[in-house]
């Protein structure tokens, strides 16, 4: 039983969302830093922003190349990549979710320690980078069970 065609495209269109939330992701974090008086916060100096930058990068070039096979597979009417669209798409799911999580809670542990809220920026930013990841993730998480459909119906 093959991949219906709607399938396909709903799978590219989820896919291309997520790549466009991770673009935009990818700017805000890059930019996030903000100095108060002679304190400055930039979004490198914390591991857990690095680790989000690296999600965000990986899920980047990794969702491109499910993309270019996801139009391969629509134009030539197959299904030679579903394989490695379902680990892809689980691997990618996975790395967006922990990413995500990684950024909000660090975001959240910092707001504790600023009560007077000198670095309100540097948060905001912080808080919609790590928004825009989680709605890839969502992206990526549906993806997958689409994809855990179509292997399903392989012969």
């Amino acid at each position: 039983m093959e991949n219906s065609s709607g399938s396909r495209v709903t799978s590219l269109i989820l896919r291309i969302l997520t790549f466009v939330f991770l673009f935009i992701s990818f700017f805000i974090l890059i930019t996030t830093s903000q100095t108060v008086q002679s304190v400055k916060l930039h979004f490198n100096y914390y591991h857990a922003f690095r680790y989000m930058l690296a999600t965000i990068i990986i899920g980047i070039v990794f969702n491109l190349l499910q993309i270019a096979f996801s139009l391969f597979n629509i134009v030539k009417n197959g299904n030679s990549t579903i394989l490695f669209d379902f680990f892809g798409d689980k691997f990618l799911s996975y790395l967006l979710g922990t990413g995500t999580a990684a950024g909000f809670g660090l975001s959240v542990d910092l707001k504790k320690i600023d009560p007077d809220d000198f670095f309100g920026s540097f948060f905001d930013k912080a808080y919609a980078a790590s928004t825009l990841l989680l709605f890839a993730f969502f992206c990526s998480a549906a993806v997958s069970i689409l994809s855990s459909f179509a292997l399903s119906k392989r012969s």
